[in-house]
């Protein structure tokens, strides 16, 4: 089950995680087999963090995933699941994007 923000609990639908991630990669670089992947992946965390996760908790799930495949895609999800509300939100996620690129040790050079 979903724990959602306004309280109430929902089934986990793997459908809207696979809709959100296609969403976000529109005209982007990302093949439906990464992202039947990526949902996957996220449909095993939700399984394996017992019988109840939040909203937040399957979103972050998501981001963190998404990250991985493609920048503009995380950061355009990130718009929604983060409730971006100006252009100073999307500044703080593309410093966190760029954190996480520096943790990693990827440069533009090394992404290809």
């Amino acid at each position: 089950m979903v724990l959602k923000r306004s309280g109430q609990r929902e089934p986990f639908e793997r459908r809207k995680v696979v809709a959100g991630v296609r969403a976000a990669c529109k005209n982007r670089p990302v093949d439906l087999e990464a992202i039947e992947l990526l949902a996957t992946d996220v449909e095993e965390v939700v399984r394996s963090s017992g019988p109840e996760i939040s909203s937040e908790g399957v979103g972050r799930a998501v981001l963190e995933r998404l990250r991985t495949l493609d920048d503009v895609a995380s950061v355009r999800f990130a718009s929604v699941y983060k409730g971006f509300e100006e252009a100073g939100d999307f500044a703080r996620e593309l410093g966190l994007l760029l954190e996480d690129r520096d943790g990693r040790g990827e440069t533009e050079a090394t992404r290809g």
